[in-house]
């Protein structure tokens, strides 16, 4: 059987199984179709383009038509396909390999294409390609663009809700449905770790859709934003109108529940266990950055984050933890005694911890120190039997005259100097112990301090009466505090000063009071009348007016221009006070004496001025307007009284000089209302004509 030849080997056909060429020697003979199938057909050796079979199988026009072959002539004339079968693509019609072809399947008569040539078809093969791919997403882009005219941009999301795709008027009603329901509801504030809700409808928030949807803007025309829009979201922040000033106002009454005070790291005790605490920064809210954040994100579904200012602490934990384990353990683990005459007192752990006091060190940690009156108080009562009070001298009423109690000197403990080294003591583990320092201790005022005062007899005095039975609980009072008073010369006494606060722990009552013109009650009401007789009695001793505040309307029972009354905050601070200054030669010692219905005050000294007063005319009278108290409000009627000036002039003579001088006094008293309770009375009728 005749040898198969691979045309991808190379080898030439043999010429001895060629067959004769059809053109010149006339048609060939046919040949059975297993020969035609199995053997090459023969191909002259200048086998050209002209009469190359073409794959429908009709020669060319030029060349002579051999006549019609059989089906299986056809097929002898395709030569066998080639082991790389896999190379064929369709169209392409050299991947056939023709009989008598060269290497590749090219005749001699035809080369093979150069790379130029095949980098030439692959180029328009792609262009063809690209092309097409750039047309699809042309078209695609307008029909995206006439689709999605009049849309809000894809991926548009306001406060949570997807609003992308929809025309204006379907994205407003979305908005308005998801987010409109929830707009009631208190807005959620948030700084750090606190919270705090405000009213929206109070704080005059409202949504403006229209402006919302329209802030998201357009479909946009750059098709790469196009596309990106597919994956990606847009946030567009609410549109919110509404009043600052009234935001702000808001913001400012939730204040105090977002705002936190700067508190430096410190220990502080569990009976005698110290326990650290971290420092912790202040935070302050910012009003008009806050009004910011909340007209923008009052709608969204979490908590507005509200701008703060930080105020920082000058502690760290670390420096913190140091003095708990460097000061404050060591200084608990044990007590310390304090050895004393022939007794000994202990300052036990709890006490420590109760005495013992942190403060920053202004480099991150904390120094400390003893509150020696809380030590002291811990340990002196044990050492009681070892120290021996001393007594000021006093001078009290013994038979209607002063008399001198003299003073005793004591021996107590001089604890600064005996405490000087505890600080060092707490630190130590062992060898806890310190020793109290006896010392004389004389009185602070002496039997001749006492007599040199030159306190003997009155040197001015007033009395004052009319007063209800609750103003007299709280005159005597305060005449039971003022008695006994020593004011040495050159001093100035102050009444609230003296007393203190006049409160119900104290001992005062709920009284009658003026309060804005018209008769009211408070603690401590009366003691204007007090007031005014101190006033008086320093009147006529001679003593410089230093503070004094008259009503601010006239009061009968006292002398007009030669008054005065005092007021406390409900704290105790003094806001309306009388105070003069001793400006004799001898100190000054006040006693009072008190019945149900008057009060008198005394001044005792060495008499050295006379004092007299003249009270002038009532000017410039001014008639009193009135005031109807509503039904249900506290009332009590008054048929009220003028209002006029006065002026009161003050002769002071001093007996050992001779020198005279005077003082006047102007005083404006308002009209006191007439006050009705309730509807005011009814005008009489006319009187009849003729």
């Amino acid at each position: 059987m005749p040898e198969n030849h691979d045309h991808r080997s190379g080898a030439e056909p043999s010429t001895e199984r060629m067959r004769t060429d059809p053109e010149r020697s006339g048609a060939a003979q046919p040949e059975t179709s297993v020969e035609q199938t199995t053997r090459i057909p023969p191909v002259r050796a200048d086998f050209d383009e002209r009469t190359r079979p073409n794959l429908s199988g009709a020669a060319k026009p030029e060349a002579q038509q051999p006549a019609p072959e059989s089906d299986a002539e056809r097929t002898a004339q395709i030569a066998a396909v080639p082991g790389d079968f896999s190379t064929f693509r369709i169209g392409e019609t050299q991947a056939i390999p023709q009989v008598g072809a060269q290497p590749g399947g090219w005749t001699a008569a035809t080369p093979p294409p150069s790379d130029a040539d095949k980098k030439r078809r692959s180029l328009i093969r792609a262009g063809i390609v690209a092309g097409a791919v750039v047309g699809a997403l042309a078209l695609l882009y307008i029909g995206d663009l006439v689709f999605t005219s009049g849309q809000v941009p894809r991926g548009t999301v306001v406060a949570g809700v997807d609003i992308g795709g929809l025309d204006e008027t379907a994205a407003e009603t979305e908005l308005r449905e998801k987010l409109g329901p929830g707009l009631n509801q208190p807005v959620e504030l948030r700084v750090g770790d606190r919270t705090a809700t405000i009213n929206p409808e109070q704080a005059g928030l409202q949504m403006d859709w229209t402006a919302t949807v329209q802030q998201a803007g357009s479909q946009p025309l750059n098709p790469f934003t196009r596309i990106g829009s597919l994956f990606s979201t847009h946030e567009v922040a609410p549109v919110s109108h509404g009043d600052r000033e009234q935001l702000v106002q808001a913001l400012e009454q939730v204040r105090p529940q977002l705002d936190r005070t700067a508190a430096e790291g410190t220990i502080r005790f569990e009976g005698a266990k110290p326990v650290a605490v971290d420092p912790v920064t202040g935070q302050s809210i910012d009003a008009q950055r806050a009004t910011d954040e909340v007209l923008t994100h009052w709608a969204d579904d979490v908590a507005v984050q509200v701008p703060f200012t930080e105020q920082p602490v000058s502690t760290t934990s670390e420096g913190v933890q140091r003095a708990l384990r460097e000061v404050a353990q060591p200084a608990v683990s044990a007590p310390v005694t304090v050895r004393g005459q022939g007794k000994d007192a202990t300052l036990a752990p709890a006490a420590i911890a109760a005495a013992l006091r942190f403060e920053p060190d202004g480099a991150g940690g904390l120094k400390s120190h003893v509150d020696l009156p809380a030590a002291i108080g811990s340990v002196e009562p044990q050492l009681a039997d070892t120290i021996k009070p001393g007594k000021d001298a006093e001078i009290v009423l013994e038979g209607g005259a002063p008399v001198v109690r003299p003073s005793t000197d004591g021996i107590g403990v001089d604890w600064n100097k005996s405490f000087e080294r505890l600080d060092e003591v707490l630190r130590r583990p062992q060898d806890r112990a310190v020793q109290a320092i006896y010392v004389h201790q004389p009185a602070k005022f002496t039997t001749d301090q006492a007599n040199q005062m030159g306190i003997r007899e009155v040197v001015g005095e007033f009395s004052t009466g009319g007063f209800e039975a609750a103003s007299g609980v709280n005159i005597r009072r305060t005449a039971e505090q003022v008695n006994g008073a020593i004011i040495k010369p050159g001093e100035v006494f102050s009444l609230n000063g003296h007393t203190g606060p006049r409160g119900i722990p104290q001992g005062y009552v709920e009284s009658g009071i003026i309060e804005n013109g018209r008769p009211g009650r408070a603690v401590g009401g009366g003691i204007s009348q007090f007031a005014t007789t101190l006033y008086n009695a320093s009147y006529f001793a001679g003593m410089q007016n230093v503070e004094h505040k008259a009503h601010s309307y006239y009061i009968s029972r006292y002398p007009a221009g030669r008054e005065a009354t005092v007021f406390q905050s409900p704290n105790g601070a003094s806001i309306i006070d009388v105070k003069f200054k001793n400006v004799a030669k001898s100190g000054i010692m006040i006693t009072t004496r008190w019945t149900p219905s008057s009060i008198t005050v005394q001044l005792w000294g060495t008499k050295q001025f006379d004092v007299s007063s003249q009270t002038g005319e009532r000017t410039n009278p001014t008639q009193p307007q009135e005031k109807v108290v509503p039904p249900g409000e506290p009332c009590s009627p008054s048929k009220g009284s003028p209002g006029f000036s006065v002026n009161d002039t003050r002769t002071i003579k001093d007996v050992t000089t001779g020198q005279v001088r005077t003082e006047t006094q102007h005083t404006v008293y308002n009209p006191q209302p007439i006050i009705h309770c309730g509807a005011p009375p009814a005008a009489p009728p006319a009187a009849p004509p003729g």
